[in-house]
């Protein structure tokens, strides 16, 4: 097993830095009907023929719900400060609107006193995608009327939680939502129409504004923001009309998102290139976007590269690539961070979820099952440095997380892609640490002793 990464100079993360591991709702737990709990929107799309590429769904997924004490047995043995994951919308509120789901709710309190009792800081999620699929059939993220059913639930959750979770973060990725779920029909609800895809990303960026300013209203003590997918975008070529794209692409993918949130409008190239497809805003909806937050996360997995022809591949680039067929650029997050940094007035910066799936094999030895995943321990790894190169060259980052605890339910892909540090033997459900959760162990443990030089 490879051993932890050195602790160059330049790498040196302060005391208070956050590290932890990630996961979502509707790819681990499983449960799909228990307890009262709702049908969402990717209950809904796993129905349908040829929408998930295995035929699988995530009724049992890693069966998390009946399974939570060993499971935070796990993450208490990474010697993590914080675990993020998020909430079920319909498992709380089954249609969206109305009474909490008091046996729905439970979980998460269980879940949360679960992590507390293990001195592991809950980082909670409202939405991580799995919208009622009640509100969806009302018009889903592009009726208006979703942003105050959002709030509400914001509002129901934080009177709940908020005073034991150490943050709340309202949506994960609003451009998958936006864009894959609502554009292109890749993801949950499979709509494919450009400008319903803005106007769902616009409703998306005012229901965290509004949800935030209603639970600063209710005195709510959880550090409140937004987690963003965000690349680094460049041209294949130098030619003027790869570089024209690539600065669109930026637009619509980065610049869409968080010029709103901390500049208080919309990239004006975009909005002229969306002509009839832009969003309708009404007056105000860009101040309440634009409230102030107390954190920034980001989820970063490889670098964007765009060709004006569509000549351009991964495949091609020469660079080694995950099973998801995705460039591994490390640099690439020191030159988004960087420029996060240097373009808007932000909060403090979190990696949320940076990870990467490999075809994993679990081996049976005299020892014990083990899975040797050295290529997701020198991702890992390439990445943790390439932060502390940002926070070197000035970046104020306040923690990073691994996407992802264990092997779960990967959307549209299904089970085939791994992203986990812990293998799920989804036959069995047994979990099997794999070296890259040795090593993240390992690397913590070392940060733990510096901390206490630092303190002594």
């Amino acid at each position: 097993m490879n051993s932890p990464l050195p602790l160059h100079p330049r790498h040196r993360f302060p005391p208070d830095f956050v590290w932890g591991v990630a996961t979502s709702a509707f790819q681990i737990e499983g449960a799909a009907t228990a307890d009262g709990k709702g049908e969402s929107i990717w209950d809904r799309f796993c129905r349908q023929p040829g929408a998930i590429a295995d035929g699988s769904n995530g009724d049992i997924a890693c069966d998390h719900y009946h399974r939570l004490e060993a499971d935070l047995d796990l993450i208490a043995g990474l010697g993590v400060d914080a675990y993020r994951f998020s909430m079920s919308w319909p498992r709380v509120q089954p249609d969206g609107r109305g009474a909490v789901n008091e046996a729905g709710l439970a979980f998460y309190e269980r879940l949360v006193d679960g992590l507390l009792a293990r001195g592991i800081k809950p980082y909670l999620t409202l939405n991580h995608w799995d919208l009622p699929q009640a509100l969806q059939d009302a018009g889903g993220w592009a009726a208006r009327d979703t942003v105050q059913r959002f709030v509400d639930y914001a509002r129901l959750v934080a009177a709940r939680l908020g005073s034991r979770v150490a943050s709340i973060t309202t949506h994960n990725e609003p451009w998958v939502i936006a864009v894959l779920g609502h554009e292109t029909g890749l993801f949950a609800p499979g709509q494919r129409h450009r400008g319903t895809a803005m106007q769902v990303a616009h409703h998306l960026l005012l229901s965290h504004g509004l949800a935030l300013q209603a639970l600063r209203a209710d005195g709510c003590p959880a550090r409140l923001g937004i987690v963003l997918n965000l690349s680094p975008i460049g041209p294949a070529t130098d030619s003027p009309e790869d570089v024209a794209a690539a600065r669109l692409e930026d637009g619509r993918s980065v610049r869409w998102y968080v010029d709103p949130l901390f500049k208080g409008a919309y990239p004006d190239d975009v909005w002229q290139h969306l002509g009839g497809d832009a969003p309708h805003v009404e007056p105000g909806d860009l101040d309440a976007i634009a409230t102030p937050m107390d954190f920034l996360g980001i989820n970063y997995y490889t670098r964007g590269v765009v060709s004006a022809s569509g000549a351009w591949s991964a495949q091609t680039s020469g660079k080694p690539l995950t099973d998801m067929g995705w460039e591994i650029v490390p640099e690439g997050l020191t030159e988004l961070l960087v420029r996060m940094h240097r373009d808007w007035t932000l909060p403090p910066l979190y990696v949320k979820e940076n990870g990467a799936a490999f075809r994993d094999t679990l081996e049976h030895t005299p020892g014990g099952a083990r899975v040797h995943d050295g290529e997701r321990i020198d991702y890992i790894a390439s990445h943790i440095a390439a932060v502390g190169d940002a926070m070197a060259q000035g970046v104020p980052m306040a923690g990073y997380m691994v996407w992802s605890l264990m092997d779960n339910f990967e959307w549209a892909s299904g089970y085939a892609k791994r992203f986990g540090i812990v293998h799920v033997d989804y036959a069995t459900q047994v979990r099997t640490p794999k070296d890259s959760y040795l090593w993240y162990r390992d690397f913590l443990l070392a940060q733990a002793r510096a901390r206490a030089l630092v303190a002594a």
